[in-house]
């Protein structure tokens, strides 16, 4: 009896809650087509939803979700696009312009929000940042740039070093590829360094270019932003610690698990900023009218501990610029 009186009580305690749901009408479902794996940027999905939560939106309460991951395979980038497009979402939001375009091949009226991405412009996704002018919006950054800061810090660092491997999963031509490339030139070019483009796709071709390294003799390694290669972080550090290079890494969370350096935009910033233009198009915003902001803030994250294991000592000049040093 008592079990039931609980129940009753339950049931009718839920009938106020279920009318002024009905009443606001249904809750808005933010759709997530991420181009990754949980294990490697579920953190950035974490970001998302606490800034949601600052600005006054709860999973759940004010909105459902629906999150799908590519598992870092290009090929199910279309598959969960289409069936995020298919679940009717308010927004959907995406991690990489390559989600972007996944998502936009779909639908030219859902709103799609970048959360990180390079090359959005150059992809046809938008007219300007200024204007997108179409479905697409969101928070992005520069490839060419971010690519030679991360060989001015070789050069400062290993300033004997000529001649430097470049990584890159060679895709992506026509969006954060082509930028990467024209950064890597432009700056080994005015360093007089040459420069060796080294590809890789997966784990084992990472783990393949050992080889290549010795026989084209680098001297140091950069690993730009490449969405194809950000979730390969055991196998790239483990190449680099065979090679015992100094490597300069476009993502802050590859020298805070044992990478030298690291030059890179604030990505749990850049991802916070994306919050606030998904709650404008909850409110009525239009994507067209939305403009696409840049990263603002950059972060150098240095590990003493690698630069001790290579006989490197950082400049004080690289220390001074240092926003994170790992002891």
């Amino acid at each position: 009896m008592k079990r039931r009186a609980l129940l009753v009580a339950g049931g009718l305690a839920a009938i106020p809650a279920a009318r002024r749901a009905y009443a606001q009408g249904p809750t808005p479902l933010i759709g997530m087509v991420l181009h990754g794996t949980h294990a490697t940027i579920g953190e950035r999905v974490d970001a998302l939803n606490d800034e949601l939560r600052v600005l006054g939106y709860v999973d759940g309460r004010d909105y459902r979700s629906a999150v799908r991951w590519s598992e870092n395979r290009p090929d199910a980038l279309p598959v969960i696009a289409r069936e995020v497009v298919r679940l009717k979402p308010a927004v959907i939001v995406v991690i990489t312009v390559l989600a972007a375009q996944a998502v936009h091949r779909e639908s030219k009226t859902v709103p799609i929000v970048i959360a990180f991405g390079s090359g959005a412009i150059k992809a046809g996704l938008a007219a300007s940042l200024a204007r997108p002018g179409g479905n697409v919006t969101g928070v992005v950054n520069e490839g060419d740039y971010l690519t030679e800061k991360q060989f001015e810090l070789i050069n400062a660092i290993a300033p004997k070093a000529t001649r430097v491997g470049l990584l890159t999963s060679g895709r992506g031509r026509g969006v954060v590829y082509d930028d990467v490339v024209a950064g890597a030139r432009k700056a080994s070019a005015a360093f007089g360094m040459t420069l060796i483009e080294l590809v890789a796709v997966n784990g084992d071709e990472v783990r393949g270019l050992s080889e290549q390294c010795r026989r084209e003799r680098c001297e140091a390694l950069v690993l730009p932003i490449d969405p194809f290669l950000q979730n390969l972080r055991t196998e790239i550090l483990a190449l680099v610690a065979e090679l015992r290079l100094p490597c300069a890494y476009g993502y802050a969370a590859f020298a805070e698990h044992g990478g030298l350096i690291s030059y890179s935009p604030d990505i749990l910033a850049m991802t916070r900023r994306s919050a606030h233009q998904v709650v404008r198009i909850l409110k009525g915003a239009k994507p067209a009218d939305l403009p696409m902001e840049r990263a603002t803030r950059y972060d150098v994250v240095v590990n003493m501990r690698a630069a001790q294991a290579l006989g490197i000592k950082f400049p004080p000049a690289i220390l001074v610029q240092a926003t994170k040093v790992i002891e």
